[in-house]
């Protein structure tokens, strides 16, 4: 019976969320249907580490569920070195499932509820959908579910409810077997064979943010649908879909997992504008208005209102057309003409959104990719710009044909996504493999793609965390209490003396809003406007202006080297070949000779990228550098090499004019392996023409290339002459050759990369130059003066790095570097950590090093206390991450040079130290920094394409000017966001103590006053304080980011303590006068003294719960003397909290603040020494 339990207690596992990074561990609690269960297919892992992740489940006695894969190695998750694996990784949040059945009684009782409380439940409720669920639904199975309640499992804890829709096949018009042990679909691997019941042909299922999840009969979990699963081997790919699908089974899937279609609804201005009234803000702000009004305090009322109005209107206006441009940016995703292949019927032509994983798609030439898909025959370059952020040309390869059951994503140490076409990306060129056509089978449909990934990170964007506006809420909530006394201070006073209960409840609910301004929440929002004008006039453009506070509490900014600290483009320097295992003399490009033919000729010319597209050679600058040193050309394919056997796909080099004479008419490329960030080499096949043999080209980073070469052909001196260009600044990389023993040109097609890549013969260096900008150091040295850490993040070469951060002194002069190498463990040596200062290493290990195995995990004595900055390579981080982890922080702390990092490596470093409480900047260029980017606090691209949308922040200016730009704003922001705040809770209490006073004695200020002091101060203080500009100058220090800080909250403290000891004392005072007399209770006797004012005032003895004395007129001793009091109070306290240096401008600079200020103070003492009837009248009121 438990273990029948125990399957019924199932849940989700939900990939896809929001965009935010969370370790992979589910929690989930017992009882009341409450359960955890865990689906790993939606990680794009290898089925080996899914094992070993699915193996970390364990059953505790409780009930309590974990699936931990934190355990996964770090190799594993470094492998990941593309930005759309990142998003599936690090941008989707785990989530908890509840199953609920809904009961007809509870919910009919929730409607009378709801009708009773005038429809305040109901408002609740929406506010909270778990109380909805929670009131009319009793706790059960996800099995027997009609609802389940989603929450995060984030710091956050959100709640989603979802309704459980069951689908019928039987709907579809077409025969369906209701055979159980026969498959619905011949892929076994699918998940709709475990989702459908037979024999009622039904299926349960789920929609979150626009993926949808079916019910798994047989392993009792939502899973997500619309592609096909990880577990597929290459040959399943090709020999269950390679024919295409069947017409029955691509009515199924279309049923079961929806469209193929990215749509963006363009939301109804109706429905936009009930979600903005019903804003717990906008709602509290309603009551307060309609609280005003009531008692005549219409001015002011009318003209929050309008703001209020205008506010609304502004963000309907803004949401809808955001709205608008994503639905018309995806719309021609969905309208796309497409080819596909059917089972027993040959080519058919269709619209995209009826694609379904499985079908087999025909590439025809140019075209707009409407799903992800993987290529199996043929091959074509795509335009990945919308993914990489770089409008760079990238060959795709075909999915090869292996015979073994691996996971087709696993099937060899190549980068499986070069043979997937993303969705949304282009393909601008095909060339097929023989007589057919170009052909990829569909993997991921709808929102389930690459570029649905990307839509919905913009539909569904990650909640900030920052301390500030919890701080903000907190102090709201302070603000509301002292508001609820005030309430009950108020009940008693005028139940004491008597008051209508009308009047009574009228003026306690009074009392309540004066101390929450209904401007307060809006306050934080006032600085980031203004700066974001700024950034804005400065080139530097936001999409989450909310993390431009963020960027004024950063004390670390990570760099990448290429493109960022230094020129984008690589100058060719020269070439040191290799002869006999001896390097030989440099040949300078600068020379102007051409280079002489040879091997290495061969490689520069044929191993790289590049195309030829309408006549212009496209392709990675560095590859278009190095071919165009070699002054070869490439040609067409024509009609002269398909007699050859030479396909489309192949590319045709010829020497150009300007070549050195060579004995080769032509080079043909055969097979290419491309380059790969993770494996930092690309190899090629090659035919020289007039030859039957083939030859194997390699390039990549020098030390990672020597380990696939033979080593009687690496000159002993290799990693000193490595060196000897590195430490200059040089960007270098090695090349290699070797000749195939094989004549066919059939089994070259066969050929794995491993084959290909060993027992190479190394041919020599190719040195090329990388500058630094102009900009760099004067940056780094204004970023180190204002004691902001700068750190270089690159996948360039280790010696390299260190020399452009000592040229660009992001390693001050003086300093020492200690170069950090950790080894993995071996057989019979655990791992093991050496350290060593760069400027010894020519001297080998010696006296200079330190060991430190596993077990002694700390830095060297003698380094204690030096000024040291530790480099290291991305083999040495992995290392130190995984057997070293409580070593890593120290390491980190004054970590300043990371090379050779991967893309994952990249992105867990700035996690790493933002562990350490360091608010991180990262500043990048290329599509290896995307999701760093991401990561950061406050990430900056330099990038203009489309995918810097994975960047907060972009800059036109393509160098790092912008950092300290950014930082300046966001420091100006922050503290102009905590002076409003600050002065909007002074100016509540300012007025919460004023008004109590005079509650003492019945009255009220006018409606005149309150106006004045509302709309004259507030609003323009609100409005003006924040558009100070920031300081040109970098403080040495950081504004607070904590609102509740001892100095901040201090500075409240004694304001409020002066304001109240002010204002009692007056109010005391005043009441010690000879002539003073309470109004309210003598007023005739008084009147009739006063016959300037019987002459003009109507009066009469109707009290009213204002404390006037007639309808529309306050007067009082009290209120004369409080109001310019608390008025000035107020115009102080905005001049206080306005601060200028060090993180923004004097105040006198912000000339209409400073003006207003001025002009406030002007008429108020004005107003309190001026003898003019007409203005008592009207203040009177």
């Amino acid at each position: 019976m438990e273990e029948e339990r125990e399957k019924d207690h199932q849940a989700l596992l939900n990939p896809g969320e929001e965009n935010e990074m969370v370790y992979l561990i589910v929690r989930a609690s017992w009882g009341g249907g409450e359960g955890a269960a865990v689906d790993l297919s939606f990680i794009n892992l290898t089925q080996e580490l899914r094992q070993r992740a699915q193996m970390q489940i364990q059953w505790r006695s409780h009930g309590l569920k974990t699936a931990d894969l934190s355990q996964v190695s770090t190799a594993d998750w470094m492998a990941m070195d593309n930005l759309w694996d990142l998003v599936m990784i690090f941008l989707f949040i785990l989530q908890e499932v509840f199953g609920y059945q809904t009961q007809k009684l509870r919910r009919v009782l929730f409607l009378v509820t709801s009708v009773l409380t005038c429809g305040v439940l109901p408002l609740l409720f929406y506010w909270k959908p778990q109380w909805r669920v929670w009131a009319y639904c009793i706790p059960c199975s996800l099995q027997e579910a009609d609802t389940v309640l989603l929450r995060t499992t984030d710091e956050f804890q959100r709640y989603m409810r979802k309704k459980v829709i069951c689908l019928y096949l039987s709907t579809l018009k077409i025969p369906i077997s209701k055979n159980t042990e026969e498959p619905l679909v011949a892929d076994c691997h699918s998940v709709i064979n475990k989702a459908v019941l037979k024999p009622e042909l039904k299926f349960r299922c789920i929609q979150v943010q626009k993926i949808r999840y079916v019910w798994n009969n047989l392993e009792k979990k939502f899973q997500k649908v619309g592609l096909l699963e990880d577990s597929n081997s290459c040959y399943d790919i090709h020999h269950t879909f390679g024919l295409g699908l069947t017409t029955e089974e691509q009515e199924i899937r279309r049923l079961v997992c929806g469209p193929n279609a990215i749509e963006v609804e363009i939301q109804p201005i109706w429905k936009l504008l009930v979600k903005q009234v019903l804003n717990p803000f906008y709602v509290f702000q309603a009551f307060t208005l309609t609280l005003w009004l009531s008692q005549g305090y219409i001015e002011y009322s009318v003209a929050i209102i309008i703001l209020s109005v205008l506010s609304i209107v502004l963000s309907v206006y803004d949401l809808r057309q955001q709205s608008v441009k994503l639905h018309n940016l995806v719309e021609d995703h969905n309208k796309v003409q497409v080819k596909i292949t059917v089972k027993g019927k040959g080519l058919q032509e269709l619209e995209s959104r009826l694609l379904v994983p499985g079908d087999v798609l025909i590439l025809p030439g140019k075209l707009s990719l409407p799903c992800d898909a993987v290529l199996i025959d043929g091959s074509c370059v795509v335009n990945e710009g919308m993914l990489t952020g770089e409008s760079i040309p990238v060959t795709k390869t075909p999915l090869p044909h292996a015979e073994n059951t691996t996971a087709w994503k696993s099937h060899s140490l190549e980068d499986y996504r070069k043979h997937v076409l993303f969705c949304g990306t282009e393909v601008i060129q095909v060339k097929p493999s023989g007589q057919g056509s170009v052909r990829a089978v569909v993997l991921q449909t709808g929102y389930n793609t690459a570029k649905g990934d990307l839509v919905r990170s913009i539909l569904y964007p990650r909640p900030l965390n920052f301390k500030l506006y919890n701080d903000a809420f907190k102090f709201i909530v302070s603000l509301a209490f002292l508001g609820i006394m005030g309430f009950f201070y108020a009940l008693g006073v005028y139940m004491y003396h008597g008051a209508s209960l009308q009047d009574t409840m009228a003026m306690a609910l009074l009392l309540l809003t004066v101390a929450v301004p209904p401007v307060l929440p809006a306050a934080l929002t006032t600085g980031i406007v203004y700066a974001q004008r700024r950034l804005k006039k400065r080139g530097i453009f936001c999409i989450s202006p909310q993390r431009i506070n963020m960027c004024g509490q950063i004390n670390l900014v990570c760099f990448d080297k290429t493109g960022t600290l230094t020129e984008d483009g690589l100058d060719l320097w020269g070439t040191v070949p290799t002869v006999d295992n001896c390097f030989q003399e440099v040949h300078s490009f600068t020379s102007g000779k051409a280079l002489p033919w040879g091997p290495q000729c061969a490689a520069m010319a044929s191993c790289h990228s590049l195309i030829l597209l309408d006549g212009t050679i496209q392709g990675d600058p560095l590859d278009l550098k190095m071919f165009e040193g070699t002054a070869w050309i490439i040609e067409d394919c024509n009609a002269d090499y398909y007699e050859l056997g030479i396909s489309d796909s192949n590319v045709i080099i010829k020497p150009g004019p300007k070549a050195s004479q060579s004995p080769v008419e032509a080079i043909i490329v055969l097979r290419q392996f491309p380059f790969s960030s993770s494996l930092q080499r690309m190899s090629v096949v090659a035919q020289l023409a007039g030859e039957d043999h083939f030859h194997v080209y390699m390039k990549g980073a020098p030390e990672m290339l020597a380990r696939f070469c033979r080593p009687e052909t690496v000159p002993k001196n290799f990693p000193k002459e490595l060196r000897n260009y590195t430490v200059q600044g040089f960007r270098v990389i090695a090349l290699a050759h070797k000749v195939l023993k094989m004549e066919k040109l059939s089994e070259v097609q066969s050929l794995t990369r491993e084959h290909v890549e060993s027992e190479l013969t190394f041919l020599g260096l190719l040195i090329m130059e990388n500058r630094l900008k102009k900009e760099t150091k004067p940056v780094l040295k204004e970023l180190n003066e204002a004691r902001i850490r700068t750190v270089m993040i690159t996948g360039d070469n280790l010696q390299t790095a260190i020399t452009v951060a000592k040229n660009s002194e992001m390693v001050p002069r003086g300093s020492q570097v200690i170069l950090v190498e950790a080894n993995e463990p071996e057989e019979f040596a655990p791992a093991s950590v050496t350290w060593q200062l760069v400027e010894n290493q020519e001297n080998g290990p010696g006296k200079n090093d330190t060991h430190i195995n596993i077990g002694n995990s700390s830095v060297p004595v003698e380094e204690k206390g030096s000024c040291y900055h530790f480099a290291m390579s991305g083999k040495s981080y992995q290392v130190i991450l995984q057997h070293f982890n409580s070593l890593l922080p120290k390491i980190l702390v004054n970590g300043t040079i990371f090379a050779r990092m991967s893309p994952g490596q990249k992105s867990s470093l700035v996690e790493e130290f933002q562990k350490l409480n360091y608010y991180v900047g990262m500043c990048g260029d290329g599509a290896n920094d995307c999701g760093a980017l991401k990561m950061a606090h406050a990430g900056i691209s330099l990038s203009e394409q489309e995918a810097s949308v994975a960047s907060p922040f972009t800059s036109k200016t393509t160098n790092i000017e912008c950092v300290p730009h950014l930082i300046k704003e966001g420091r100006a922001a922050l503290v102009s966001s905590f002076g409003v705040f600050k002065y909007l809770t002074m100016y509540g209490i300012i007025q919460f103590i004023g008004t109590s006073l005079l509650y003492w004695q019945l009255q009220l200020f006018g409606n005149y006053q309150y106006l004045m002091q509302d709309v004259a101060i507030t609003l323009m203080v609100c409005l003006t304080m924040s558009a100070t500009h920031a300081y040109p100058k970098l403080a040495p220090y950081r504004p607070s980011g904590q609102l509740l800080s001892p100095p901040l909250l201090l500075s409240v403290v004694l304001n409020t303590c002066f304001n109240c000891i002010v204002l009692v004392c007056a109010f005391l005072l005043l009441k010690q006068q000879p002539w003073y007399c309470e109004v309210y209770r003598y007023s005739k006797c008084f009147l009739d003294s006063q016959s300037n004012f019987s002459t003009n005032v109507s009066l009469s003895r109707n009290r009213t719960g204002n404390g006037a004395l007639v309808p529309g007129s306050v007067l009082s001793f009290e209120s004369t003397t409080l109001w310019p009091i608390t008025t000035i109070n107020c115009i102080t306290t905005a001049f206080i909290f306005s601060k200028g240096k060090p993180f923004r401008k004097p105040i006198y600079t912000n000339y209409i603040f400073s003006f207003l200020l001025a002009s406030a103070l002007g008429l108020t003492i004005f107003l309190q020494f001026s003898d003019f009837q007409d203005i008592y009248r009207g203040m009177e009121r």
